[in-house]
């Protein structure tokens, strides 16, 4: 078994761990932003993160009415204007903590007076030590290229601090469910055998809507990432909006389903791709989770899917060509 294959199976025990050992730091997060009374967030993350950070948006905005933004940090390092976000509490994720960029914007948060958290695999990271708070992830060592187990957990660490913020016993008790769910989702990896073909290339589409549109992303990703197929995530509203001109026959769309509230667009756009001959796929959560908490479990389905792909391609998906695990940008 590959490294990728190897801790993509170690996530029901990271989210058990960090279920566990975050809860405190949780707490104390949630704590001193109510304290400090910001306004909302800014969060800068790149790469995989950076889907984290758009379920964020989703999750902060529907869970605590929080406006999000999602940082531009080359206006902090190239063109260093940073924009004023006085009030706003300024979250870093990176797996890795030593993404330049995702630092830069903490330090700009921290110059303008922000309250500043780090989320992170590497508690001892430059990240970690330029925030005032930090969250460590618990994953363990992350071996291959590819983020497995950062990414689901940078999701629930995400997760665990909304419902800090604001306590709901039923979202609190499905967070409690969120290893088991990774367990099944990873006893379904035969279910999406059939899959696999249709998405080794040279290009795919992925569609997903509201919480789980940054699952499209992250599943897109992984797939151009381990096996060089030339994945594009759409939000389904977004797609409709221009993008659906490049249905055809034969064109793999791959949808992301949670359920929930956007299942009627998923099914009206699933509809309007099958009419014009494209090769619809369908990539759903069984999971029982509420739709704010079905990202995990379907990212979890996804790097399996980009796993097997990897394989059918010939490709190794523990070292990608020319990216490497830990990447510094400006």
């Amino acid at each position: 078994m590959n490294r990728f294959r190897s801790e993509i199976a170690e996530q029901p025990e990271v989210a058990a761990r960090l279920l566990e050992r975050g809860a405190a730091a949780a707490e104390r997060i949630a704590s001193r932003i109510r304290e400090s009374g910001t306004r909302g967030f800014v969060i800068a993350a790149r790469g995989s993160s950076d889907h984290a950070a758009l379920y964020a948006k989703y999750l902060f905005g529907a869970r605590n009415q929080a406006l999000v933004a999602l940082a531009a940090p080359s206006l902090f390092t190239h063109y260093a204007r940073p924009p004023r976000i006085q009030a706003e509490c300024v979250v870093g994720i990176s797996q890795s903590g030593e993404s330049p960029d995702v630092i830069a914007v903490i330090e700009g948060g921290r110059k303008q007076g922000c309250l500043t958290v780090a989320i992170t695999n590497e508690p001892e990271s430059r990240l970690a030590r330029v925030a005032e708070l930090m969250l460590a992830l618990e994953a363990g060592p992350e071996l291959s290229v590819p983020a497995s187990k950062t990414y689901t957990a940078s999701l629930l660490a995400m997760a665990m601090i909304s419902q800090a913020l604001d306590r709901d016993a039923d979202f609190g008790a499905a967070l409690e469910q969120v290893p088991a769910a990774i367990s099944r989702a990873l006893e379904r990896e035969g279910e999406i055998d059939t899959l696999v073909q249709p998405l080794t290339g040279p290009r795919a589409v992925v569609l997903g809507r509201g919480f789980n549109f940054s699952t499209a992303e992250e599943v897109a990703l992984k797939l151009s990432e381990t096996s060089y197929v030339l994945a594009r995530a759409w939000s389904v509203a977004d797609f409709e909006h221009g993008p659906i001109a490049i249905a055809e026959a034969g064109l793999p769309v791959l949808i992301v389903d949670g359920g929930g509230l956007v299942a009627a667009d998923l099914e009206s756009v699933r509809a309007r791709l099958e009419a014009k001959g494209a090769q619809v796929l369908h990539l759903f959560d069984v999971s029982g989770l509420p739709e704010e908490l079905t990202p995990i479990p379907l990212a979890v389905l996804g790097q399996l899917l980009a796993h097997d792909v990897a394989i059918a391609r010939g490709v190794d998906p523990d070292q990608p060509r020319t990216i490497q695990k830990v990447t510094r940008t400006w």
